[in-house]
């Protein structure tokens, strides 16, 4: 015997093996059991949603030699002819193929006969919309006042080219997208039916690449299963759909939780090797980062599936909340003009530059580097330097008369800055400011924060504050003083300590810890 492809041997034969679409089915089960029914329907969705195999089930029930039901028996002649294909009283059509007039003309007039065996004598015409303007026409007709024997079903993948004269005269269902877990639930069933090992991963990265689509998917675990000699695994359905391995996907992860950009260009010098579809990738690192933050706003006590992959569990700790958005919003960001890199690699290493660059936990490191050095120095020293000090805090009165004790944290939040712009006015130290020139320090190891276009925005907003005729200065040196960025980061560290110590203290909480055995998980400053 050949073999069958499994979206044809496990296409559904009764409406329960269906997969989701409960609102289509409920309403046609209705119809069917209490004689409801309407003389033409139309099922409309994406393809490989159910809609043909939806119209077969529907002229199945409609002419079970048990009776007009949505429960066929299946045993019959009819159900059994309908399940081979060879019903003579459904007729197919594809409108792709048969969308001229003539055609149209010569099925609709073979409508009035009754059928040759069945109760019913079904129209399913698929791909309705590619019909020509005179076929809809032919079609009207006989589509509005048909003989009772006469079924038609409707099936379309584009309803908005369908004319409104014939969807005013059908019943119309919208077919849904197949979620993922509906789509793995259904894979695994028939996997444990055919006897084929798999593991939990393969099946979903198939589920995903399926895009809401059954068929899609049992196409492509058929190809799947020949590919890995009649078993599933992770790595195999990786290589064949051109996707990168997890361990890459977990390497620039880890490159991102480390803050090191060394260990992340090594992951992508070495995931280029393998001719990687870079889209792809960012893709496959963008769900990684959307299932991270699913599991940091889930609570300990959750029993959600997603915390069994520990791996990802262990990302969700070690990254903060808003270091997961920031790093998910960069991506989705860079995918916009990610065709306008100069190739594809390039663009897959500036997003992942960005996000290294613009994480504030990144800079935490070297601030504590700045206050270490500024400890060891000496008065004599620090007076021995150029009065930066002076400069950053003794402003000039600029064009409009400005309070020249303002400082560049209150300048800052006047020009009332937003985004990057404000990330690298903040990053920067006032030298010095006048009625021509406003100088900023920015410190060598933020300079991938200035860009040609933030240092226009940024001049700009200088221009507004202070006048037209003020120009930007920003040099890229090394400053003994905190940025504002520095001062936040600093203030928030030590308001978080004093919690902690307040907390620890407390009486109220050492009792509780004594009487309950209890220990202190977290502590967040209000």
């Amino acid at each position: 015997m050949s073999y069958q492809v499994l979206a044809r041997k496990w296409r559904p034969k009764i409406f329960d093996d269906m997969v989701g679409q409960s609102h289509v089915l409920k309403a046609l089960s209705n119809a069917l059991d209490q004689d409801r029914l309407h003389h033409a329907y139309l099922f409309t969705g994406t393809r490989g949603v159910g809609k043909t195999t939806l119209a077969r089930i529907f002229a199945k029930c409609l002419n079970c030699e048990k009776g007009v039901s949505s429960k066929p028996c299946g045993e019959c002649n009819a159900c059994t002819s309908l399940d081979q294909g060879r019903f003579i009283d459904l007729i197919e059509v594809d409108a792709a193929s048969r969308s001229k007039v003539d055609e149209t003309r010569d099925l609709m007039e073979n409508v009035q006969y009754a059928p040759t065996s069945g109760r019913y004598k079904v129209y399913l015409i698929d791909e309705i919309h590619m019909f020509s303007g005179h076929s809809f026409n032919a079609l009207l007709k006989t589509l509005e006042e048909p003989p009772p024997h006469v079924k038609f079903l409707l099936a379309t993948t584009e309803h908005k080219k369908v004319p409104i004269t014939i969807l005013s005269r059908c019943l119309q269902f919208n077919l849904n997208h197949l979620t993922v877990e509906q789509i793995i639930e259904q894979i695994e069933k028939i996997l444990v039916a055919e006897n084929i090992k798999y593991d939990k991963k393969s099946v979903e990265l198939i589920s995903i690449c399926a895009a809401g689509s059954v068929r899609d998917a049992l196409s492509l675990l058929d190809q799947a299963i020949s590919f890995g000699n009649g078993a599933l695994k992770e790595d195999q359905v990786r290589t064949l759909m051109g996707m990168v391995e997890n361990e890459d996907i977990n390497g620039l992860l880890q490159s991102l939780v480390n803050s090191n950009p060394d260990a992340m260009l090594d992951v992508i010098e070495k995931i280029s090797s393998k001719n990687p579809d870079y889209n792809n990738l960012l893709s496959e690192l963008l769900r990684s980062l959307h299932k991270i933050a699913i599991l940091q706003i889930l609570p300990e006590d959750s029993s959600h599936i997603r915390k069994t992959d520990e791996t990802l569990l262990e990302f969700a700790n070690a990254m903060t909340k808003e270091e997961a958005q920031l790093y998910y919003q960069i991506g989705m960001m860079g995918r916009k003009d990610f065709y306008l890199s100069p190739d594809p690699k390039t663009g897959l290493e500036m997003i992942m530059i960005r996000m290294l660059a613009f994480n504030p936990s990144g800079n935490d490191l070297e601030i504590k580097k700045k206050q270490i050095i500024q400890t060891t120095k000496n008065v004599d020293v620090i007076n021995k330097e150029k009065p930066v000090e002076s400069n950053s805090q003794d402003q000039s009165k600029g064009s409009d008369g400005d309070d020249p004790n303002s400082t560049w944290e209150d300048i800052i939040n006047e020009m009332e800055l937003v985004g990057f712009v404000e990330v690298l006015a903040r990053n920067c130290i006032l030298q010095s400011q006048d009625n021509e020139k406003v100088k900023l320090l920015l410190s060598p190891d933020s300079e991938n924060l200035l860009t040609p276009e933030l240092n226009e925005k940024l001049e700009e907003a200088i221009k507004k504050r202070f006048g037209n005729k003020v120009k930007l200065i920003i040099a890229i040196e090394e400053s003994n003083h905190e940025t504002p960025f520095d001062v936040a980061t600093r203030l928030k560290k030590e308001s978080k300590n004093i919690a902690k110590e307040s907390v620890k203290n407390d009486p109220l909480v050492k009792n509780l810890q004594d009487t309950f055995d209890a220990t202190i998980d977290k502590v967040r400053p209000q």
